[in-house]
């Protein structure tokens, strides 16, 4: 039985379960596709192997088409409504830009400027929205707010960030990778740093896709228990947490890191800037991975930090295709949401 105390030794290993393999992810044909029409996409764990991996071969799809040109209309009439509390770059213009490029319009509500921030509950917010939009796309902090307005809306509720989950931005990431090297059944994928929102959801992807995930963060900046438990205990996916990361990335395929003070965390920045500075992907920590290991950066980046500005320009760095898939993967999310799914694969 998998317990928090063994979080503080060197290493841990969870046991894995025998079961499916990860289907083939070109291989659409063999995609059982299922719908989630009405459904909320708050956080991995709430999908099955074949939902997640008919947004990932739908996503590679709409790709596709956009480089050959063609034209999508199939949000044409829908609009969403962007809730935000948290401020955006890549998350809200990937979002906008997508909907667009189905068709679909756009409202984007900074949170400080409706009603919520004057004390309207969110249940109201929720129903009204409900009969204006088709669909809510939800930045903010605490999960407590993306499964509220779930909980009252009658539209579909995505969660494109929280403190806890960052569901989206790991399908993109798992996207990218797919397209570089494969299913990741086969590979040895790295977190390196704060047991964060990406964290966790990386946690998620591995205990629903059923590939193994090592992590390696600072004691006292493990990824959620609760998360890492269920993973591990009700899942059996194959989680290992060490604290050091030369253990951690020897011989990674893939490894992905992120900021060291996530926003809300800013006064923290000096304190974890020197308990993270041996977690730091630099030239010489990159070298213990594999030949051909690809480095992960959902951005921005604080250069010189987490990451070094060599790594990050390096050839064997693909954030900026990263960052391109995000717009495609919430075409997928939002063409499966808001219409029940697409004819065909």
């Amino acid at each position: 039985m998998y317990q928090l105390k063994f979080l503080a030794q060197r290493e841990h290993r969870c046991p894995r379960t025998d079961g499916d393999s990860v289907l083939p992810l070109l291989s659409v044909q063999e995609i059982h596709r299922e719908i989630i029409m009405g459904n909320n996409l708050l956080s991995l764990k709430d999908f099955s192997k074949p939902q997640l991996q008919s947004l990932i071969v739908r996503a590679m799809r709409l790709k596709k088409e956009a480089q050959d040109g063609v034209v999508h209309r199939q949000l044409a009439g829908k609009t969403i409504a962007l809730l935000f509390e948290k401020p955006s770059t890549r998350t809200r213009v990937s979002f906008e830009a997508a909907m667009y490029g189905l068709g679909g319009q756009v409202i984007f509500m900074p949170a400080r400027e409706t009603q919520l921030g004057r004390g309207e509950p969110l249940k109201d917010t929720a129903r009204v929205l409900s009969r204006y939009v088709d669909g809510l796309v939800v930045r903010t902090f605490g999960q407590e707010v993306v499964e509220e307005l779930a909980r009252f809306s009658d539209i579909p509720v995505i969660n494109a960030l929280t403190d806890l989950h960052h569901p989206c931005q790991v399908l993109s990431d798992l996207m990218t990778v797919i397209e570089k090297k494969g299913a990741p059944e086969h590979l040895k994928i790295v977190w390196l740093g704060d047991g964060n929102n990406m964290a966790n959801s990386w946690i998620e992807a591995a205990a629903v896709f059923g590939f193994p995930l090592t992590l390696a963060c600072p004691e006292g900046y493990d990824p959620d228990a609760a998360i890492l438990e269920h993973a591990c205990n009700e899942e059996g996916a194959e989680i290992t947490l060490v604290r050091d990361p030369v253990l951690a990335v020897e011989g990674a395929d893939i490894v992905n890191v992120d900021v060291w003070a996530s926003m809300g965390q800013e006064e923290e920045q000096e304190m974890r800037l020197e308990i993270f500075a041996p977690y730091q992907l630099n030239r010489e920590l990159l070298a213990r991975a594999g030949a051909d290991a690809l480095v992960l950066h959902c951005l921005p980046a604080h250069r010189g930090e987490e990451i070094t500005d060599d790594v990050l320009e390096s050839e064997q760095s693909v954030v900026f295709d990263q960052a391109e898939n995000k717009m495609h993967m919430h075409k997928a999310i939002l063409e499966t949401c808001l219409t029940g799914g697409y004819e065909g694969v």
